[in-house]
C-alpha cells in the first residue's frame, strides 16, 4: 500500500507536477492537493483526508506555509511536513523549522531527491538536502556531534532557535549584548557552523530543540 501525500501549493500547474511526480514514485500517492493552508485545514475535517505527509509551499494567500504547518502541529502532528519552496532566506526556513517542518526542500530539487526525502521522512522523521545544508550551515562531523558544549552555551542555542533578537536573548541570560554574541561566534567555529539556521538545525539533531 502506498503512502499518502498531499500537495499545498498556489500555483495550480506546479501542483498539478508535483502530484504527478509523487505519483509516479513506487511508494507513494498524491491522495488530493490544496491551493492553501486553509484549504487544507478544511479538508482535514475529514478523517479520510488524513495523509502521512504533506508537501507545503511557504508562500501563500489566505494562509501562508508557516502559519499552517503550525496549525498541523497543533491538531494534527501525525501528518509530516516538508517545505517546498523557491525561499532560500535563513529566517524563512528557520520559521518553517520552528512552526514543526520536517524538511526543507527548494522547488528546483531533482525529483531522486524529494523521493529520496518522502522516504527519509517516514524512516527517520526528518530531511535536509546537501543543497540546504552547504548553503546554510555546512558539514558536522562526528567529532562536532559529539561535542560537549557548556551549559550556557546550550541556553544560548535554545534561545536562538526563537524568534528572539540578540538583544532580547543577552536581556533573558542576563549579558550585554557583546557577550552574546561571542556566544555566537564562538559556536559558529566550534561547530563549523555559518549562521544562526546552523544553530536550529544542530539543535534538532541533538535533541536540543524539538520543533
Amino acid at each position: 500500500m502506498k503512502h499518502s501525500v498531499v500537495v499545498v501549493d498556489d500555483h495550480i500547474l506546479l501542483s498539478e507536477a508535483i502530484s504527478e511526480l509523487v505519483n509516479g514514485f513506487e511508494n507513494f500517492k498524491t491522495l488530493y492537493s490544496c491551493k492553501n493552508g486553509k484549504e487544507l485545514l478544511t479538508m482535514l475535517k475529514d478523517p479520510k483526508n488524513i495523509p502521512e505527509i504533506v508537501l507545503m509551499d511557504v508562500n501563500m494567500p489566505i494562509l501562508n506555509g508557516i502559519d499552517a504547518t503550525a496549525e498541523l502541529k497543533q491538531h494534527h502532528p501525525q501528518i509530516k511536513v516538508i517545505a517546498l519552496s523557491v525561499e532560500t532566506e535563513e529566517k524563512t526556513i528557520i520559521n518553517m523549522l520552528r512552526a514543526g517542518a520536517k524538511g526543507y526542500l527548494v522547488k528546483d530539487t531533482k525529483k531522486e531527491i524529494l523521493e529520496e526525502a518522502l522516504n527519509e521522512v517516514l524512516q527517520k522523521g526528518y530531511y535536509h538536502t546537501n543543497t540546504i545544508a552547504q548553503l546554510l550551515i555546512g558539514s558536522l562531523t562526528k567529532e562536532e556531534d559529539e561535542m560537549v558544549l557548556k551549559d550556557r552555551e546550550i541556553e544560548f542555542i535554545t534561545h536562538a532557535c526563537s524568534e528572539k533578537t540578540y538583544k532580547e536573548i543577552a536581556d533573558l541570560m542576563f549579558l550585554s549584548p557583546k557577550t552574546i554574541e561571542g556566544y555566537r561566534d564562538v559556536l559558529y567555529a566550534k561547530l563549523n557552523l555559518k549562521n544562526r539556521i546552523g544553530l536550529v538545525l544542530y539543535a534538532i539533531r541533538n535533541n536540543l530543540f524539538k520543533p
